[in-house]
């Protein structure tokens, strides 16, 4: 077993006088309440993506995939609607962050270059939970996830599955890899929420990106707008999302 050495040091200093805070004046106050107004009904107009990553250690390439290819979804959606995209992510022990919602795909890439995997398990659940809470205050119309692994109960993930589509969240949810056990519990939580489930690789890059751009398109428009894309990917959505 590995041991470690831990140093600690400690200084005291005597702290400097501060200047006196500057006080914001009433127009200051007034202008940043109205950036914030407009900022909020900005996106309150647009249709939401909630676009979900495992980012444990060994998910560094497929998230700076992701990063490359989330711009598509914006491209794809655009036809129909402007979509709003919120990043969400777990690593580490215990990490669980969801972004503010951006409205282009430079902002949302900048936030994910900032963003590099920790080892630690998936917390699908505690993703899911959180998505299911925040439905109430700004609701999404479909959650995109991108894993290979599930390390939870299969039982209780099917269970928050359930609560999605009774909230009107299907489950769009991309495979890497081939794990069966995962696989198993991924296409019965893409079925129990309404949603959809395909496995990809590296070397399906492409493939994935189609599929985020199902994916936008049925967030923008509703089955609607994946009717009229004739992509095999916007098929294989239809087929899993049924009449």
């Amino acid at each position: 077993m590995q041991g470690y050495t831990i140093r600690a040091s400690c200084r005291f200093t005597f702290p400097m006088p501060r200047p006196p805070a500057e006080k914001a004046s009433a127009g200051d106050v007034q202008a940043f309440l109205q950036r914030a107004r407009a900022i909020q009904q900005f996106s309150a107009g647009r249709p939401r993506l909630v676009f979900a990553v495992d980012a444990t250690a060994s998910r560094q390439p497929t998230w700076d995939l992701a990063s490359e290819l989330q711009a598509g979804m914006f491209r794809a959606s655009a036809e129909v609607a402007s979509l709003s995209v919120q990043l969400a992510y777990y690593r580490g022990i215990g990490e669980l962050r969801f972004g503010a919602w951006q409205a282009d795909g430079d902002a949302l890439a900048k936030t994910m270059s900032h963003v590099h995997c920790a080892a630690g398990r998936t917390q699908i659940a505690r993703l899911l939970r959180r998505a299911l809470k925040q439905q109430s205050e700004c609701s999404a119309r479909a959650l995109v996830f991108i894993g290979d692994a599930v390390e939870e109960s299969a039982a209780q993930l099917e269970e928050l599955a359930g609560q999605c589509r009774m909230r009107s969240l299907p489950l769009f949810i991309f495979q890497e890899g081939a794990d069966p056990d995962a696989r198993r519990c991924f296409e019965a939580m893409a079925r129990i929420s309404g949603g959809a489930f395909s496995p990809f690789d590296h070397a399906s890059a492409q493939r994935l990106g189609e599929l985020l751009g199902a994916v936008a398109r049925y967030a923008a428009g509703g089955r609607a707008a994946l009717e009229h894309d004739r992509s095999a990917a916007a098929r294989l959505l239809l087929e899993q999302l049924g009449p």
